[in-house]
């Protein structure tokens, strides 16, 4: 049984302010305290790679970072229901956010990138608990009337890392002194374990079948064997690499289909369904945003820019995901509909710009700066003003008794996509030359990368209508007498 919260609001006073009053404000602050710490660290680390490297050495496994990070947090996404039901959610919280400390701990004493690797794969493991969690929680803590407000709230939450993870992570870069950046999130890390322990509820319940392991298993190593393919120095070995997780994903789908242990809620492969449609457009939505990893580096190499500088262009992406999730988050009906459609269209426009203008090395970086930072913008514009009612069409179309496994995967399907873009990404870059170290090879990364990543949000679209026509049938079937 999921535990009701009492103190909420009649469902025609659902407005901002309700999540800001007694219960709702405590738990409010607890969820979006392990938003924040995950996303910091995602900030923190995407200014401060650059000088990572320089330091430790590792430059063929600069995306691994992101990528490991990405697998873990896959992993702890698709545990996070199980956890939840086990434990309860204050003490699942509160071990998702020890079991990052210990990551960080690893990362901060890095003498060289394996063992950073390996850190970064820790500390996935527990973001992915602490972010997965927060869907989960938001539904037992908050009534529906509030959950569009509650995602949106949690988008807001990544805004305000995008101001302060740059200036962390960017400060102690140019100081020299990054492993600082890491020891800052330990403090953090301690007082949001205490919180959950304290405040969210304890309520348990036993999982209804068995753990997905198979899947589990195929997934990350669809996720290891891009990343090993992306540092491999030829073609015909990356090329292999792609092949293999092909191979790999159509196992895993097959094994979905006919395990009794499902990844997925029933219906979710199945092309015409809603949920197949909804997740199909969060996962190219964030395949076509991982380039992101690659901003700061081309800014600073291409451009000359500072790593503070270059930390905050690169988290307007962030920034422009909270600005499109506040300005929707509160639409209603086929307005709101209309966001999981209109989304890509923001995306597509806003990598289009990237890719023309960031190659632009011999431009005076005044003259595309205000371009290039609403396109780096206006990605993120794209994912945001549909990501509140994509969530709450998954909640409402998920089937009975499936609410929990629909919840995470939410957070899988979009961790999936997102390490599998980051390792794709990396893959991309080194073809085109950015290993070699000169200003050319970087330049042909960047031209490469933002025009193929183009590819995702136009596919995208094609989905977010199907997925936009199923929603608008399924309330329509809804409001029948």
């Amino acid at each position: 049984m999921l535990e009701k919260n009492q103190n909420v609001p009649a469902a025609g006073d659902a407005g901002w302010h309700s999540l800001f009053r007694g219960d709702n404000a405590i738990h409010s602050l607890v969820l979006c305290g392990g938003v924040a710490l995950h996303a910091l660290n995602v900030y923190i680390v995407t200014t401060t790679m650059p000088s990572i490297v320089r330091d430790i050495g590792g430059l063929d496994y600069y995306a691994w970072s992101t990528t490991l990070f990405v697998a873990g947090s896959i992993l702890g996404a698709a545990l996070s229901g199980r956890l939840l039901g086990r434990m309860g959610a204050g003490v699942a919280y509160a071990a998702g956010a020890l079991v990052f400390g210990v990551g960080t701990l690893l990362c901060a004493s890095a003498p060289d990138m394996p063992t950073l690797l390996a850190g970064r794969a820790v500390q996935g493991f527990g973001g992915g608990l602490l972010y997965a969690l927060a869907y989960g929680v938001i539904r037992m803590v908050f009534p529906a009337a509030l959950w569009s407000r509650a995602i949106g709230l949690i988008s807001a939450t990544w805004g305000a890392a995008t101001l302060v993870g740059p200036a962390v992570g960017g400060v102690f870069a140019e100081f020299g002194i990054w492993r600082a950046a890491f020891w800052s999130l330990l403090p953090f890390t301690v007082l949001l374990a205490a919180l959950a322990l304290s405040t969210l509820p304890r309520t348990r319940s036993e999982p209804r079948e068995p753990l997905p392991l198979k899947q589990l298993v195929l997934l990350l190593g669809i996720v290891l064997t891009l990343s090993v393919a992306s540092a491999r120095p030829t073609a015909g070995e990356q090329a292999a690499g792609v092949g293999a997780a092909l191979v790999l994903f159509a196992g895993l789908i097959a094994i979905e289909r006919r395990s009794i242990a499902k990844l997925l809620p029933r219906d979710a492969l199945r092309p015409s369904s809603l949920l197949a449609a909804l997740y199909a457009t969060i996962a190219l939505a964030m395949i076509g945003m991982q380039p992101e990893i690659f901003v700061p580096y081309f800014l600073q190499e291409l451009h000359g820019r500072s790593p503070l500088a270059a930390g905050y262009i690169a988290a307007l992406m962030a920034l422009g995901w909270t600005a499109g999730s506040m300005t929707s988050a509160h639409w209603q009906g086929s307005r709101a509909r209309k966001t999981i459609v209109a989304g890509p269209f923001f995306g597509l426009a806003g990598l289009l710009t990237i890719a023309v203008l960031m190659p632009l090395t011999t431009a005076d970086f005044a003259a595309i700066a205000l371009p290039l930072s609403l396109g780096i913008a206006a990605v993120g514009f794209g994912i945001g003003i549909a990501w509140p009612h994509i969530v709450t069409a998954v909640y409402a179309g998920a089937p009975a008794g499936e609410e929990e496994k629909a919840s995470a995967s939410i957070t899988t399907v979009q961790l999936f996509a997102a390490s599998l873009g980051a390792a794709l990404a990396g893959m991309v870059a080194n073809l085109a030359g950015i290993d070699e170290g000169t200003p050319e090879g970087t330049a042909a990364a960047a031209n490469w990368l933002f025009w193929l990543f183009a590819l995702a949000p136009a596919l995208g679209i094609i989905c977010a209508r199907g997925a936009g026509r199923s929603a608008a049938l399924a309330k329509e079937h809804t409001d029948r007498p």
